[in-house]
């Protein structure tokens, strides 16, 4: 299982409504895993495509800032932020969080 969730720094709340694209490296590509949005608490709990297992991989987690601050009169720096991280073996569950504000962003291995 991959989460994840979104706090918008600057306003001190959930980010919602944030969209989120997980792809796993293939050879040179990426492959599409999963995509949603995030709830009403900045959430996103099922990002991983249903029936899908955790597989050790190489793993990019794409998450639509643009579309968030747009539809909050935002102007921020970052249209996009792109996560590029790994899941071993044995893992299975991976989340990772990320703080969002108009000019900038962390994120970090959450629990």
């Amino acid at each position: 299982m991959i989460t994840t969730h979104v706090l918008d720094t600057a306003l001190g709340r959930p980010a919602s409504g944030v969209p989120v694209a997980l792809e796993i490296r293939s050879g040179d590509d990426w492959r599409p895993v999963g995509r949603g949005a995030t709830d009403s608490d900045g959430r996103l709990k099922t990002l991983l495509s249903p029936g899908l297992p955790l597989e050790p991989g190489v793993y990019r987690i794409s998450f639509d800032t643009a579309a968030y601050f747009g539809r909050n009169g935002t102007a921020a720096v970052y249209p996009e932020v792109r996560v590029v991280f790994e899941v071993r073996a044995g893992e299975t569950h991976f989340h990772l969080p990320l703080l969002l504000s108009p000019f900038g962003y962390t994120t970090y291995r959450g629990s």
